[in-house]
């Protein structure tokens, strides 16, 4: 009796070129997505902190945009107002003066 069907290719004699049906898409995420995320977050992260090639590329010499960058909201670290900075640095020098004259009218009276 005769099939209407043509035979699968699995059951088939093998005649060298075979119509196999293609694989299924792979599923979205799985560790190879995962790879590839954090390799992509590598390359960022290596093109963030590149070190320039010259003091003019870091901004020693050419264009002021980087040193007023120093200065912006944006900066990391600590904030401190430059009033503040004033101070604490007239400060330190008055107190080093007074420390000089101390130690002179001491070494006086001591001799």
């Amino acid at each position: 009796m005769s099939s209407p069907r043509p035979a699968s290719p699995v059951n088939s004699p093998s005649t060298g070129s075979t119509t196999a049906r293609p694989s299924s898409p792979k599923a979205p995420g799985g560790p190879a997505t995962a790879i590839k995320r954090r390799a992509a977050a590598d390359r960022a992260d290596k093109v963030a902190n590149a070190r320039p090639a010259s003091t003019r590329a870091a901004g020693a010499g050419g264009s002021s945009s980087t040193m007023l960058k120093l200065y912006t909201d944006e900066s990391p670290g600590l904030k401190v107002d430059p009033f503040v900075v004033m101070v604490l640095s007239i400060g330190f020098i008055i107190s080093v003066v007074a420390l000089h004259i101390i130690a002179k009218v001491t070494k006086r009276f001591s001799s």
